[in-house]
């Protein structure tokens, strides 16, 4: 280890000394009572040291104080550095920033926000836009004309193919969009409409039919028909969401007839009704009466 590391681990003794100094920068810098007792001093360099105070300030739990001071070669004057406030070892501090690409979450766009996609965005793919088709009865330049008439020579001589039916399908596919979804966006989307209106939803496992057989469902286009359709039941829960055709609930077109609740079975013991319970037997009830008409008398007498 060398003299020089040795000399900036140890802090000079004139600037440790210096807490006055530190304290009054800090106090400065910050509002009146907010500065609270020193906690350390730690060396910098030669005759660099930095002193910590503790923060009081409400909100800053954890954090310090540091004032930095200094003095030149062979001086006795201590000078300041700079006064900062920063988080200590259990300071209270605020989560790490995440891009906004990331932190976005589904149901955060308002009305007037933008979304940008990305050039490489791995949920969509080129799409057809035709812009490289001429318009019908266009003329056209030379070069342009032995350059559709070998694409035209190329894809006849494949089997089974014209230009014609594959521009129409590209067409048809593609809407003339500059991309379209991959097959990696369309088994992300599957998989959130299937989590959220699902087979293994609490309401699917409840419901009478699935929707494949419910006249509200509206199939979709493309090869997602397979699998989803949009419900078309204002008083259904996922009305106007895209639903899995194994999805169900209690809307169903077919369910006309409602199952009733189920009816309890008679108790085996009947613990509705009152039982007669009387206090004395019978053969004893006329002599306790007649006991009791003769004590009243004999009271109203007397």
């Amino acid at each position: 280890m060398s003299a020089a590391t040795t000399r900036s681990r140890t802090p000079d003794r004139l600037c440790a000394e210096a807490v006055d100094l530190a304290r009054e920068a800090a106090e400065e810098a910050a509002h009146p009572g907010v500065v609270g007792e020193h906690v350390s001093a730690v060396a910098e360099g030669d005759r660099v040291v930095t002193h910590f105070f503790e923060c009081k300030e409400p909100g800053y739990r954890g954090w310090r104080w540091a004032v930095t001071v200094a003095r030149a070669s062979r001086a006795k004057l201590v000078t300041l550095d700079e006064t900062v406030l920063l988080p200590g070892p259990d300071a209270l501090q605020a989560p790490e920033w995440v891009p906004w690409s990331e932190r976005l979450r589904p149901g955060d766009m308002g009305p007037g926000d933008l979304l940008p996609t990305e050039a490489d965005d791995l949920r969509l793919e080129p799409g057809y836009s035709g812009e490289d088709a001429p318009p019908p009865n266009s003329a056209v330049s030379e070069e342009m004309a032995e350059r559709v008439e070998a694409e035209d020579a190329e894809l006849v001589s494949r089997p089974g193919t014209s230009r014609g039916s594959i521009a129409a399908l590209a067409d048809e596919l593609g809407m003339r969009r500059a991309r379209v979804l991959s097959r990696y966006g369309l088994h992300a989307a599957a998989d959130r409409w299937d989590e959220s209106f699902g087979a293994k939803t609490p309401m699917a496992q409840a419901a009478p039919a699935s929707c494949v057989t419910c006249a509200f469902l509206v199939p979709l286009a493309g090869s997602l028909r397979q699998a989803f359709g949009i419900c078309a039941n204002e008083f259904g829960p996922a009305d106007g969401r895209v639903v899995s055709l194994s999805y169900g609930c209690g809307g169903h077109s077919e369910a006309a007839v409602m199952p009733k609740p189920p009816k309890p079975a008679a108790p085996v013991l009947d613990t509705l009704g009152a039982d007669a319970l009387p206090l004395r037997p019978a053969a004893d009830s006329g002599s306790v009466e007649a006991a009791g008409d003769e004590g009243s008398e004999d009271l109203g007498h007397s």
